[in-house]
């Protein structure tokens, strides 16, 4: 199966369309205000009514409260949610299709999954640092992103570039790569350029 492409942190209409556009199956927006590719729920809803039926959005929240989740949800139309915090399995029973993210520092990070089995579609594996919930640019251990497919479909990000998505797609065989700073000029600007490599890459990793 060919493997999924999650294009995250879209803050402009150029940059969701082009994507979109080279092949990416998803797109990802942060509703997060701590990121630098924080969008509001009005502009990503802008976003959202001009791309193509056929694409997957997804909203990333970290440690928000359930109800201003379900306000973004109601008014952006996000087709699936991922947790990016310390969000509980509770939280994740919700009238939409749910990623958790688990940020990865060792096999021991591994250990809430369990928990989860049964709440979510999928699990982003992300690498952990101690003062960003993502789009770190750095790559955990992919053999622990291997172990964890024994839990359900998993989603690898973590410092993946046109340069090294191929190579991980072969290591781990992941349902689905993520990336967000590895395809950008600047903070929150899309490199359209890296965009298209990157798609390609992923996308004949398995053809190869």
């Amino acid at each position: 199966m060919q493997v999924k492409v999650k294009i995250c942190g879209i803050t402009n209409i150029d940059d969701a369309l082009a994507a979109v556009d080279l092949g990416a199956d998803a797109l990802g927006f942060v509703f997060f205000k701590g990121s630098p590719r924080h969008i509001s729920h009005n502009h990503a809803s802008k976003i959202i009514r001009r791309l193509p039926s056929f694409v997957t959005t997804i909203g990333v929240f970290f440690n928000e409260k359930p109800k201003q989740v379900g306000k973004i949800l109601a008014l952006t139309g996000i087709d699936v949610v991922q947790f990016h915090g310390d969000e509980p399995p509770e939280m994740c029973d919700i009238p939409r299709r749910v990623i958790k993210a688990i940020r990865v520092k060792n096999l021991e990070s591994l250990d809430p999954l369990i928990h989860y089995i049964d709440k979510v579609s999928a699990f982003l594996l992300d690498t952990f640092t101690p003062d960003l919930c993502g789009g770190t640019g750095q790559i955990f251990n992919w053999d622990i992103a291997t172990y964890a497919k024994q839990f359900g479909r998993i989603i690898l990000a973590g410092g993946l570039t046109p340069a090294n998505v191929a190579a991980a797609i072969e290591h781990v065989r992941p349902y689905g790569v993520d990336v967000s700073s590895g395809v950008e000029s600047e903070k929150g600007k899309k490199d359209h350029k890296k965009m298209k490599a990157f798609i390609e890459k992923a996308k004949g990793a398995r053809d190869q």
